[in-house]
């Protein structure tokens, strides 16, 4: 039998042999650098991934970005082409873009009616048969050119005006969660002319097949603007490279709004100028008739003289270089 002294002594050294081996079991692997290397290990796999994934991203990106960039250079090409021929389009493109329906035999019976009626209106009023015979080939060229120019004007300046709205509308439709060709349908359906029919044949044209981007690369040759080529532009984009369609046309309706806000302040600012130029070239005729009101013998010479019909026809051709002028200086386009 031990004594109860050895037995406490026995007792107490197992107890700190058992610590010893806990405390060893727990701090071996740092003593002995197994959890360091542990930990660095897993520390270089993680970097290794997000290298690894970082790279991957920017592949993805640099691929998406070389995607945009032969998608715009192709645009480019297409829009340079197509310039090419808006810069002088052909008559029954001028008549489609004014939103007339007349075709090419309706288009000369009214030029033939326009130049008839001027003419014996001219013929009535008893001018020479020359001037009879000019005036009929100017009623007969100019008038209906000029109506279908100030129409196809008149329906860009409409559709200037309604296109932010019609983006603004698919922007929220696709935030919304609803498909393009829904915000498109609706568009074709609510807005005001000449977005509403604009956007019926981009509808139809999908519908018979053609892919959006095609259909929607048709508008800027139907209505030859700047706005209607950038919105074709981002759909073209968005289709080929996919993106954020949503942000795309909310930062397109801000740069469409913005041009909007310049051209009424260019308008605005250059009001002035305009009213100038009007008073300039309207003056020499307003004081040559308040002459020949109170003097006809003094302005009589001109009309009647050689030399005054010679004068008279160098002062008219030098006041319509002014007035060219001047419109073109005041004519500012963004």
């Amino acid at each position: 039998m031990f004594s109860p002294g050895i037995t406490i002594i026995a007792a107490v050294g197992l107890i700190i042999f058992a610590t010893g081996g806990v405390l060893y079991a727990l701090l071996q692997p740092r003593l002995s650098g197994d959890g360091r290397q542990a930990k660095r290990m897993a520390q270089a796999s993680t970097s290794r991934m997000k290298v690894v994934a970082d790279r991957r991203t920017a592949q993805d990106a640099d691929k998406r970005r070389k995607s945009i960039q032969e998608s715009l250079k192709d645009i480019e090409q297409r829009q340079q082409a197509k310039a090419k021929k808006s810069n002088d389009p052909a008559l029954m493109t001028r008549i489609q873009q004014a939103g007339l329906s007349w075709s090419r035999r309706k288009f000369i019976l009214v030029s033939i009616a326009s130049g008839s009626i001027v003419a014996l209106l001219a013929l009535m009023k008893g001018l020479p048969l020359y001037v009879v015979a000019g005036v009929g080939f100017v009623g007969f060229l100019g008038l209906p050119r000029w109506y279908v120019n100030h129409m196809r004007k008149r329906r860009k300046k409409a559709f200037l005006e309604e296109l932010p709205n019609a983006v603004d509308v698919i922007v929220r439709g696709v935030k919304a969660g609803l498909p393009l060709g829904d915000c498109l349908r609706v568009i074709a359906s609510e807005a005001r002319e000449p977005v509403c029919s604009e956007f019926r044949k981009i509808v139809e044209a999908q519908a018979m097949g053609m892919p959006l981007a095609d259909a929607v690369g048709r508008l800027p040759e139907r209505m030859p603007t700047p706005e209607a080529n950038f919105f074709a532009i981002v759909i073209a984009i968005q289709s080929q490279a996919g993106g954020n369609l949503s942000e795309a046309l909310g930062n397109l309706s801000k740069v469409l709004r913005e041009r909007k806000r310049m051209r009424a302040k260019i308008q605005a600012v250059s009001m002035e100028a305009k009213a100038s130029a009007g008073i300039i070239g309207s003056l020499p005729v307003i004081v040559s008739l308040l002459i020949y009101l109170t003097s006809p013998g003094y302005m009589t010479v001109l009309f009647v003289e050689p030399i005054g019909k010679i004068i008279l026809g160098v002062s008219a051709f030098w006041m319509l270089c002014g007035v060219l002028i001047m419109r073109r200086m005041i004519n500012f386009e963004i």
